[in-house]
Parts: structure tokens; sequence; C-alpha cells
């Protein structure tokens, strides 16, 4: 890194790993909880419309998850690629690597771009649209399509900061886009003030003009003076000796993504035999349930490149230390925040929607999905624990198998016996098993950290 930035920087080698654990999360965990809170806010102004509303979102969701997939594979790749040459002190490779981000992100945006404004119906269907809530979607991921690049990039260049020990500008990057997003929900969606009444593209509008906004913000800290990085004209041009090891961790985060949305397509097809009331409390409650999500990802995010760091430093001690200090903290947030969510589930979602069919199927869904969260904490710990030490295609197997394995079949078989609740069954069942496996693999790579 630059020598005279070194003062602006974390030391991921030597500062107190609680402290540095703090101070590596709590802006991910702040940055995440903002934009679950957005997701939030956004089902709470779309839940004014209709149900439907809520429904047509819902079915674009796991599209967004893909774009997600993109930039979060392509992110956590280049993060973790990044520490290591900083760690190993190699600072030529990691400026390189940001340039291939630029371009990355760049090349990606074009192909959503096309894709969802030319062949948005199909996909949609694809997706689980029925006919009555197709319209409303096309017009949300048309708007959405357009931020596309500009979303890959702040996502992407979320890891580079992190990889060289500085958390806080992702997590203002990504608390003044949300806080832009909610501000411009209302007066694009129900036409305040000058605006026009867009209704859900609205919403969609609202994001990409945020996305836009804060990709000059993510750019000017990426090339300022206070960016560990320098990253020149020539770091852009394609290196294929780059590309190759950023995803070979992060392709298998990549797939990984792309597998929780293939799970929410089968989580739509199968809700919609029930009706698309049943659709819309699937969307209440994954953006609900995204709060408690997103500061337990939050706290992964911190874990990775404090890992990545000391295995390039080959400082495996501290690996330990640093996977169980997480799983501490992992355990205590989940814990506090699943127990709350079950105490208050009816009047958290009476926030959002005053129609007592929804809320019949809504609360019960609500409860059930968060009944063994406190064990996902840990598990997103420690697969952030393989990809800091360059093993993504572990951290593939581990979750894929979890959705593949889990997941998917209880959604099929559980129905049989349980009806509508027998899917909202699926997640918790499939996180018991998933935990004791993790769990042993986990301890298994420690241990071999350890005779090493």
């Amino acid at each position: 890194m630059k020598p005279d930035k070194e003062k602006n920087m974390l030391d991921l080698g030597k500062d107190p790993i609680g402290t540095l654990l703090l101070k590596m999360s709590l802006p991910s965990v702040v940055a995440m909880l903002v934009m679950a809170l957005y997701n939030v806010v956004d089902a709470f102004w779309i839940g004014k419309i209709s149900p439907e509303a809520i429904a047509a979102l819902t079915i674009c969701f796991p599209i967004q998850m893909v774009f997600g997939a993109i930039g979060v594979g392509t992110g956590v790749g280049a993060g973790s690629f990044t520490s290591r040459m900083f760690g190993a002190g190699n600072t030529i490779r990691a400026n390189r690597t940001a340039g291939q981000v630029i371009l990355l992100s760049a090349v990606f945006g074009v192909i959503i771009i096309v894709s969802g404004t030319v062949f948005s119906e199909p996909i949609l269907r694809f997706f689980g649209a029925t006919e009555n809530i197709l319209p409303l979607s096309v017009q949300y991921l048309k708007m959405i399509a357009l931020g596309a690049p500009f979303l890959f990039f702040i996502m992407m260049s979320d890891y580079l900061f992190r990889a060289e020990g500085n958390p806080n500008v992702p997590m203002f990057v990504i608390v003044t886009s949300a806080l832009l997003n909610a501000i411009l929900d209302p007066f694009l969606i129900f036409g305040w003030g000058p605006f026009p009444e867009m209704g859900v593209m609205g919403a969609g509008l609202a994001t990409a003009i945020a996305q836009f906004a804060t990709f000059f913000l993510s750019m000017y800290f990426l090339f300022s003076h206070r960016s560990g990085y320098q990253v020149r004209l020539g770091d852009i041009i394609p290196r294929w000796s780059i590309i190759v090891p950023i995803y070979h961790v992060g392709f298998p985060s990549l797939i990984t993504n792309i597998a929780f949305s293939a799970v929410l397509v089968i989580y739509n097809h199968t809700l919609a035999g029930f009706g698309h009331l049943a659709v819309a409390a699937l969307g209440l409650g994954f953006r609900i349930n995204g709060v408690l999500m997103m500061a337990l990802f939050g706290i992964g995010h911190g874990v990775m490149p404090m890992i990545g760091f000391n295995y390039g430093a080959r400082n495996y001690a501290r690996i330990r230390e640093i996977s169980r200090a997480a799983t501490s903290i992992s355990v205590l947030i989940g814990g506090v925040s699943s127990l709350f969510i079950e105490l208050f589930a009816y009047p958290i979602l009476a926030a959002f929607t005053d129609d007592p069919a929804l809320l019949t199927i809504a609360v019960p869904a609500l409860r059930i999905f968060v009944l063994t969260q406190i064990l996902l904490g840990p598990m997103i710990a420690w697969i952030n624990v393989f990809m800091g030490l360059g093993k993504g295609m572990a951290a593939m197997v581990l979750l894929v198998g979890r959705q593949v394995l889990f997941v998917v079949p209880l959604i099929y078989l559980l129905p049989l016996c349980f009806g509508l609740n027998g899917v909202w069954m699926a997640q918790p069942i499939a996180n018991v098993i998933s935990f004791a496996m993790i769990l042993f693999w986990t301890g298994r790579e420690l241990r071999r950290l350890g005779r090493e």
C-alpha cells in the first residue's frame, strides 16, 4: 500500500482481533442494515399500491439476486486476491485487480441492460410471473436493468476497499445509495411534487438513479489520494493472469448466489399454486428477515479480508482466533434478532399491509423462517473463512450443497404433508442439517492450518 496512506488503514496482521473485527465488520454491518432497511422501506411504499405490486417485486427479487451474484462473485474474488497480494507486499497486482473490476463491471452491465430490456417478458415468466402480475414485473425489471453497470461497480469496489483495510468507504457509499433511493421512492411512486406518478416503475427508476449517483462516489474514492490503490489506464486492459485468479475464488461465490436465486424461483413457482398472496408473503418475509441476514453478512465481510491477509502472511494461529471471535459475535446477533422477530411478527408485518388475508399467511411464514436463524451467523462466518483462504470451491460446495441437497427437496416434499406451512419449513430444517455439515468441514480446515 502507499506509505503515506498507512495511517488511514487498519493493520490486518497486528491489530487486536476483537477490536479489528469490530472495526472491519461494523461499517459493513451498518451498510448492509441500511440496504436491508431500504428494501423494507421499498416494500412499505409498494405495499400501499396493492398485494399484486408486492408480488411483482417478489418475482423480480431472484433476478436482482442474479445481479448481486455477478457483483458479489466478482467482488469476493477480487477482494480475496487483493488482500492476499497486499499481505504478500505485491501492490502492482493489487492495482491491476482494481483495473479489472472497472472493466468487468462495464462488460456485465451492458449484457444486463440488453437482456433485461429486450427479453423482459420471457425472463419474468421463467422466474415465476403469472399473467396478473407480469405487466408490473416488466415495468420494474426494465428500470433496474438500466442501473446494472453502476450497481456492479459499487458492489465489486466494495470488496476492494475492504481488502486494503478501509471498510468505511463502502459503508458511506452503500448508505448514501440506500438513503437516496428511499427518498426518491415516494416521489416517483406516487407522484409527489413535480414528479409524475409512476407506481412500480417509479420504484425501479429510483433504484437506478441512486446507483448512478453513487457510482461516481465509488470512482472518486478509488482514485482519490486516500485510496491504497494506484490504478492506471493500462490496468483496465483485460489481463487473464488477474481475471482467472479472481474467478478461481469468485466464480464459486457467483454460482452460490445464483443457486440462492434458483431457490427463490422454485419458491415462486411453488407458491404460485397457493395464489399471489402467498408470493407476496414470501416477498415481505424475505425483506424483513433480510435485515437480520445483512447484519450477519456484514460480519462475514469483515472476516474475509482479515483471513486473506493473515493467510498471505502465513499467520495461521491468528486465523483460528479470528474464526472463534466471529462465531461468538454472530451467534449473539442472530439469537437476539430472531427472538425479536418471533415476538413482534404481527405488528412488524401490519406496518406493511392492512390486508387481513395477506397477514394471515405472512405472520406464520415469518415466524417459521426465523426459527433456526441463530445457526446462520456461524455458517456465514465460516464460509468467509474459506473465501479468505482462497478456497472458493469449498465455499461453493458448502453453500450450494445446502440449497440443492436440502432446501430444494424440502420445498417440494414438505407441502405434501403440511400444505403452505411446509413451504416455509424448508429453510429452518435445512439450516439445522447444513450447520452440522459446515461445522465439520470448517473444523477440519482449521486443524489442518494448526498442523502447518
